[in-house]
């Protein structure tokens, strides 16, 4: 068994981001689905979709949720997915953290949170050339 992947993003930036991983990868080694936010969505309604969602990719192991920016309505309908202990979920996310939670498709679902969370502070690099003249 393998953790099931859902991402919660504005518009379809799950959807763009999956196709990303996809063509890189050729596959998604993860039973994943994505569900977008309209700007006027109804939350309460995309919370019970996001619900459904949960219950059919866990398959025993557990389901993890990514989304896009804290405290958006995204990651508030997330949240509220976490009062089933299988859910964690992560905010902030980036193709650096969706392609090292797809690189690590049999690792539990506490060790997917910590390469997801890794992946996605890593990813991020400045580079910068500053004139000091």
């Amino acid at each position: 068994m393998t953790v099931g992947l859902l991402l919660i993003t504005h518009e379809n930036l799950g959807d763009v981001m999956l196709q990303t991983i996809r063509t890189i990868l050729g596959v998604c080694p993860l039973d994943t689905k994505s569900l977008s936010v309209p700007f006027d969505a109804n939350p309460d309604q995309l919370f019970e979709y996001a619900k459904q969602h949960v219950e059919n990719l866990d398959r025993g192991e557990g389901a993890l949720v990514l989304t896009d920016l804290f405290g958006a309505t995204p990651s508030n309908i997330a949240h509220r997915l976490v009062e089933n202990n299988r859910v964690t979920v992560v905010t902030g996310l980036n193709l650096s953290m969706l392609m090292r939670v797809l690189n690590y498709p049999n690792l539990s679902l506490e060790q997917l949170v910590e390469k997801a969370a890794r992946g996605g502070s890593e990813g991020v690099v400045v580079t910068s050339h500053v004139n000091t003249t």
